[in-house]
């Protein structure tokens, strides 16, 4: 129940970080529809009209929490990565780093994939930004990493296979939290790595031909 006084005064950006927090628990929960405004308001603990005059209509506010929450996960994955490493490890590092991001951020990456995968539309171009840096990421790692020449083309096609198999198996994750992280990105890290780790050493397969 609200106590008297909660929505003290405090900075904006303090104020909009905890009408964001409260508005990705809800949405996580409820999904897109089915919350409301008045549930996030009490959740954060400030007035519906204050809730509005910070971030808006509640479209406003789930396109906002996508954009933050996105922000957040790339800069976790960038951090982490190990740039001065041999290849294997840094993509380790960076698989790493995006289980451990999902792991401990659960609501984040309910809202991101699951909900915004479902609402579509403007919802729909907030994610597709999000995996086009995703791609880009893993596409600079794989180019600086692979001793043969590659096309932007060709670290654009691969990272893109990359991302899709970790969006895929974080998904699956999310139903089975008894898996630890560090299990998880192993498991995609061999899966990966047996051809990845061909090609950064220049060693490409061929389909035979056929006469």
């Amino acid at each position: 129940m609200r106590t008297e006084g909660r929505a003290k005064r405090l900075p904006r950006a303090v104020r909009e970080r905890q009408i964001m927090d409260a508005a990705v628990d809800v949405f996580s929960r409820l999904g897109f529809h089915a919350a409301s405004m008045d549930e996030i308001s009490e959740v954060a603990g400030i007035s519906k009209p204050m809730l509005y005059a910070y971030l808006g209509s509640k479209e406003e506010l789930f396109a906002t929490c996508i954009r933050r929450e996105a922000t957040r996960m790339m800069e976790a994955i960038a951090t982490g990565v190990e740039p001065d490493q041999e290849p294997d490890v840094q993509l380790w590092s960076g698989l790493r780093a995006f289980f451990g991001f999902v792991g401990e951020n659960r609501a984040s990456w309910l809202v991101l994939h699951r909900q915004a995968s479902n609402q579509g539309g403007p919802f729909a171009v907030e994610l597709t930004d999000m995996r086009s840096r995703a791609v880009s990421l893993v596409a600079a790692l794989l180019t600086q990493s692979t001793k043969a020449p590659a096309t932007k083309l060709e670290a654009e096609s691969l990272a893109a296979a990359l991302v899709g198999a970790g969006e895929s198996l974080a998904e699956w994750w999310l139903d089975h939290p008894e898996e630890p992280a560090g299990v998880v990105a192993a498991r995609l890290m061999n899966l990966v790595w047996m051809g990845f780790g061909d090609l950064v050493d220049g060693n490409v397969w061929h389909p035979p031909s056929r006469r």
